[in-house]
């Protein structure tokens, strides 16, 4: 047991101080974030919206996020990642706070559009200081522990964000995520100031090409937009289904999202390290998670099993260790090629992006053909996504077959 810990502890040596912030103030934004699991419930069940005016909230949801990550990416180029970051998390606050105030369907579409247009504006910012505050060996690890933040966060988010519910109300929820952005944009100022920060990586590309020239590139962005695409529906269709067919109360559903983050806290590191170890390229990586996320979906279809839903989140969350933190490192390595904030501002938008089509057609979906039909094309669009990936593993070894015989 010793050696173990001793191995896990040890998969985190090497990380910069500024990289251990980072994610400590990610840590504290995305454990407030806990709304956001249950907005689908809220607007149900709450605001008495139905279910294809919940999709359509959720629409603009994804409209904001892919905004947002843009936007974050164009003005981390022009202004640097730590005015945005800051900016991000101060006045996602704010707004938040006001969000609870909104009852009517216009009003809450032009919420949620404008809490996610300023709120994501800071995913590529946050790679963009990562990128700066890593070496190039750990760069990936450092992208991982942002991760672990983010999913500790959620992992406790969810599970306080129900009993809160159960116990509170809904209206506390929006008040938890607004603190928690405003102090987390406070602490970042505390600890985390450009001038007292020693950046670790000095590349700088003097003749950036541009992220809408490169063709792999958006080869991967697309099947991004597809892993996406399934992978949000935990966010929205999902709990609908642990709340209406398997009859679950909002502490349960709070607690079976919350294993999500409480399994990729423990496991993802470990996991990480292996890959590499391993030698196991990015893309293969981003196929296997993409493939374990797809078989989710049909673990799902398994009704008659009283503990699917669990064993069907635990099959997930490997897949979104192994997806995420090598496809964000797939993007850092291709970044090298132009614009820093502008090649991770397409990587954000790829998934944000899934949230504008995702979230809608999986309410639809749910409410005409219903839940079984649904899993069933979801587990279909993962497969389109992996055989898409596998196409960019061709094109990326003629590349870099290319490349060595030029260097000859």
């Amino acid at each position: 047991m010793k050696k173990v810990v001793l191995n896990y502890i040890s998969t985190f040596k090497g990380l910069s101080t500024e990289v251990w912030w980072l994610a400590f103030i990610t840590l504290i934004n995305r454990a407030g974030t806990m709304v956001i699991p249950f907005l689908s419930i809220y607007l149900n069940e709450h605001l008495n919206f139905s279910k294809e005016e919940v999709g359509l909230v959720m629409l603009f949801f994804g409209l904001g996020s892919v905004c947002g990550s843009w936007i974050g990416g164009k003005l981390t180029d022009k202004l640097g990642y730590y005015k945005v970051m800051f900016g991000s998390l101060l006045l996602t606050g704010i707004l938040f706070f006001g969000l609870q105030f909104l009852s009517t369907f216009r009003e809450f579409c032009f919420g949620i559009f404008i809490v996610m247009t300023f709120g994501d504006t800071f995913r590529p910012a946050v790679f963009t200081a990562l990128n700066a505050y890593s070496k190039e060996e750990n760069k990936t690890r450092s992208l991982t522990l942002i991760r672990l933040a983010i999913n500790l966060g959620f992992s406790a988010g969810p599970a306080v964000g129900g009993l809160i519910i159960v116990s509170l109300s809904f209206a506390g929820l929006f008040w938890v995520d607004a603190i928690t952005c405003i102090l987390a944009s406070l602490l970042l100022l505390k600890v985390l100031h450009p001038k007292k920060a020693k950046e670790l990586d000095s590349f700088r590309n003097q003749n950036p090409k541009s992220v809408y020239t490169d063709f792999p590139y958006w080869i991967f962005f697309f099947a991004m937009v597809i892993f996406g695409f399934i992978f949000v529906q935990f966010f929205s269709t999902v709990p609908l289904f642990y709340k209406e067919f398997h009859k679950l109360p909002e502490d349960s559903i709070g607690l079976i999202l919350g294993m999500n983050g409480f399994i990729i806290f423990l496991t993802e590191m470990p996991l990480v390290s292996y890959f590499e170890k391993k030698k196991i390229d990015n893309i293969t990586s981003i196929i296997v998670g993409l493939a374990l996320t797809s078989l989710s979906f049909g673990i799902m279809l398994w009704t008659f099993w009283e503990y699917s839903v669990v064993v069907s989140m635990i099959v997930l969350t490997f897949g979104e260790m192994i997806a995420f933190p090598f496809s964000n490192a797939f993007a850092v390595k291709r970044a090298k090629r132009g614009n820093f904030g502008e090649y991770m501002g397409m990587y954000s938008v790829s998934i944000s992006l899934a949230h504008i089509f995702a979230h809608f057609s999986g309410m639809m979906s749910i409410s005409k053909i219903g839940y079984t039909n649904t899993w069933i094309i979801m587990f279909t669009i993962g497969i389109a996504g992996i055989a898409l990936l596998f196409v960019l593993k061709s094109i990326l070894q003629k590349e870099t077959e290319v490349q060595l015989r030029e260097s000859v």
